[in-house]
């Protein structure tokens, strides 16, 4: 009778050889968790500077530019003489590129890009009233009234559960975009915004929506 152990059977045997399995497979054991877990950290990083680099692009996408984007400059470019704009009270321009129109109302200057926020309109066509006080470019087309000052978009509101409730001024925003007028040795100067937000009338500030006619 074999010893017990020694036999290439018997239950030592099994013993040493589930023991030599044992002492094998845990090394790679331990290598496969370790690869895993190396993966697994791997894959969380990866995860994290995808949505990092999701949120930049979102953030760009709202913002309309990098934070770090550099601010165009714009040298200020002569429209006309200041004695012409005083008759005629308005007159357009095209600065870099860009078409304006520039009102004389009321002693002030202002400028301002020449087609409506909302739906292109031609504002140097439009008329010049009061609203809320507030001087406005009303849009030949649909009527939209935009302040001279700010280029805010204003509307009239009501509370539709107070039947005594009377309609109020209200503001959209900045809708429209505003430039700079300086007067120098009486020659007009319009100055484009730098400012790095959106604004809707960029949309029609581009060569597919002119509307002045200049010689070529």
């Amino acid at each position: 009778m074999k010893p017990q152990g020694t036999g290439r059977g018997g239950p030592g045997a099994l013993g040493h050889v589930d023991g030599l399995a044992r002492r094998e497979e845990t090394p790679s054991g331990l290598r496969n968790l370790e690869s895993r877990s190396r993966i697994t950290r791997g894959s969380r990083r990866a995860g994290s500077m995808e949505a990092e680099r999701g949120a930049r692009r979102r953030s760009r996408d709202l913002n309309g530019s990098d934070q770090d984007a550099e601010v165009k400059e714009y040298s200020p470019v002569c429209v006309g003489r200041e004695a012409d704009i005083k008759k005629m009270e308005r007159m357009t321009a095209v600065v870099h590129e860009r078409e304006v129109v520039i009102f004389y109302h009321k002693g002030e200057y202002h400028a301002m890009d020449i087609r409506c926020y909302h739906s292109g309109g031609p504002l140097h066509l439009g008329e010049i009233e009061d609203f809320d006080g507030r001087p406005c470019i009303v849009c030949p087309w649909h009527k939209y009234k935009i302040t001279l000052a700010t280029g805010e978009g204003l509307y009239q509101s009501i509370n539709p559960k107070d039947p005594s409730a009377k309609p109020k001024w209200c503001s959209k925003g900045i809708k429209q975009r505003i430039h700079t007028v300086t007067v120098k040795n009486g020659n007009i100067y319009v100055t484009l915004s730098n400012e790095p937000f959106k604004c809707d009338s960029d949309f029609y500030a581009t060569g597919d929506f002119k509307v002045i006619q200049t010689s070529s």
